[in-house]
């Protein structure tokens, strides 16, 4: 059975574009490396060469993930008018010091922490889900529990 890849609609086109550049620019990138260092020393104890055809490898192994995750991808959709908390959901917390932070729930092909795009397999993810605004959760982390209170659901 394969692996599903839950993606929102801006995560599958994110993908599709980063697909595309891969087979339209990166793999002709590398081309070109490849035949500059055939031309300048052979293949043979050559760095530049290997260093194109390592090079050329991850280009062609992206290509594969990319490929598989577009083939296997489920689009979620961002719920409209949520009462509690679901893949799509934008959702803002506030911890125990006070400070306010908002997630979005997504598949873990699109999570950017960074960027608040929280996994629904991450810790903090699992505990919102199917959570509604009022409602607290604890988080266990290596610093300890962290404790959040769901102020709104979006």
């Amino acid at each position: 059975m394969q692996k599903q890849y839950e993606l929102t609609k801006e995560g599958l086109a994110k993908l599709e574009a980063e697909l595309h550049h891969f087979h339209t620019v990166r793999r002709a990138e590398v081309a070109e490396k490849i035949k500059r260092a055939k031309e300048t020393g052979g293949t043979d104890h050559n760095a530049d060469y290997e260093e194109a055809k390592n090079e050329q490898a991850f280009v062609e192994g992206r290509i594969q993930e990319l490929e598989n995750m577009l083939k296997n991808a489920v689009v979620i959709s961002h719920p409209q008018k949520a009462s509690r908390v679901e893949m799509g959901s934008e959702v803002t917390v506030v911890d125990q010091d006070g400070k306010t932070q908002q997630f979005t729930i997504v598949g873990s092909a699109e999570a950017r922490p960074i960027e608040g795009r929280i996994s629904n397999l991450s810790p903090v993810g699992q505990a919102l889900l199917g959570k509604k605004a009022g409602e607290r959760v604890g988080v266990k982390a290596p610093g300890g529990t962290l404790h959040l209170r769901v102020t709104q659901v979006r």
